[in-house]
């Protein structure tokens, strides 16, 4: 992070990249002095109403964050024509008006905001993959944002759905959906045993994220070590705490999924005991970056063998079939979500972006058999073999995930391995 003491006294001169969070109230001028070299500008977690109606001149700007301030609405961005990615997320934003946005937008996010309605304009960013809208009051979409042919992650949760429209499972490309905390969305209860928060010995923590924190945990009552996961109650990019947390508790039992023991009763934070899983289970992958956008990463010179891809398409497609066959969508289905050891175990977690919908409605589940569709994708290309029965099994599976047509995906309980 930079200073703004730095940005007057022009050390900063051929940066590309500029952070500033001094609770700024006025956008500083002395930004466009580095307009020949600026690719990213952060100026989140300041106090921003307005941006200057020249900030074209920052011609060269590829990433704009401007989360975490005061905006009541979308500034315009035309002349920006090389923005690709746009943050608002946590303003107070209720105005979003027509033909505002480059159209070279890939990425947008909007997340806990006050939105009634979006533009008609919307259907006209082509080029939008990534749309986190979650937390805000949207009632409906318009038919427009059907021509969002590349669109893949889109956040609907907590907002004002009263439906979803047909039009999304047409898009071809539409792979990670999550709409929970609407009217249109569904809202079982699940009974769960409780244990009192006094009766747990916490130790390390093993990992946090967006709805939370994991701790290691002793249970008097289960005599064994657990995982507590202690939600944030915030929203989220995926929507509220306590839809994940109901969404946890109507898993069922699947060996390829973490084991939910009790809900936590006597603190003032949502909490859920889970099986604890040791530390020889790793993460399969790395979440996306601002290059890759929807599409996962990886440790650099990682590798996957043929086995090792076939027991995750295997696994994670079983746990898939087990949950859509309850109605329950995980909305995040990605290799960074995927815990595995060196004997090719694997777990399918993170059920923050999770939506509930009717079972018999099979086009939800074909939106999630494109997520494995790219999951195949990026471990067959970090794989050395390029032949074989089990590669042209597994290649002809990830063709069939990817297709553009959705209706003819198959589903996860039809998949052969």
């Amino acid at each position: 992070m930079q200073t703004l003491a730095q940005l007057r006294t022009g050390a900063l001169k051929g940066i590309k990249r500029l952070t500033l969070s001094e609770n700024l109230t006025e956008f500083p001028q002395e930004i466009f002095e580095l307009a020949d070299t600026l690719e990213v500008l952060d100026l989140s977690h300041n106090a921003l109403t307005s941006l200057p109606k020249d900030f074209s001149k920052l011609r060269n700007l590829r990433i704009a964050f401007f989360s975490y301030n005061r905006f009541s609405h979308i500034p315009s961005f035309i002349g920006c024509e090389n923005l690709t990615m746009l943050g608002f997320k946590a303003n107070q934003i209720e105005k979003f008006d027509e033909d505002i946005l480059p159209l070279n937008i890939r990425w947008l996010i909007l997340t806990d905001n006050k939105l009634t309605q979006l533009p008609h304009s919307i259907g006209k960013l082509h080029k939008l993959q990534k749309f986190p809208l979650a937390g805000n009051q949207i009632k409906e979409l318009p038919d427009e944002m059907s021509r969002c042919r590349n669109l893949e992650l889109l956040r609907l949760s907590a907002n004002q759905l009263q439906e979803i429209p047909t039009w999304l499972f047409d898009l071809p490309k539409l792979s990670w959906l999550a709409f929970s905390g609407n009217p249109c969305s569904g809202n079982q209860k699940f009974a769960l045993e409780e244990v009192e928060y006094e009766a747990l010995d916490i130790k390390e923590i093993l990992g946090s994220g967006a709805s939370g924190e994991i701790f290691k945990a002793y249970c008097n009552m289960h005599k064994k070590d657990v995982a507590l996961k202690l939600f944030k109650g915030a929203i989220t990019s995926d929507g509220y705490a306590h839809d994940e947390m109901n969404a946890c508790m109507s898993t069922g039992e699947h060996p390829n999924l973490i084991k939910v023991l009790a809900r936590i009763k006597g603190n003032d934070k949502l909490g859920l005991l889970l099986e604890y899983i040791p530390a020889v289970y790793q993460n399969l992958g790395l979440p996306p970056d601002f290059e890759t956008c929807t599409r996962d990463t990886f440790h650099e010179g990682k590798i996957f063998s043929i086995e090792t891809i076939q027991a995750v398409a295997k696994a994670i497609a079983s746990a898939a079939a087990h949950l859509h066959s309850r109605g329950l969508m995980h909305g995040d289905l990605y290799a960074h979500n995927i815990l595995i050891n060196d004997e090719k175990n694997c777990y399918l977690g993170d059920f923050g972006a999770a939506s509930f919908y009717e079972p018999h409605q099979k086009a939800f589940e074909r939106i999630e058999v494109r997520a494995l569709g790219c999951l195949l994708d990026d471990m067959l290309s970090l794989c050395p073999t390029k032949e074989g029965a089990i590669y042209t099994m597994l290649e002809e599976l990830r063709k069939k995930c990817m297709n553009e047509a959705a209706k003819e995906r198959p589903l996860f309980s039809e998949m052969k391995f």
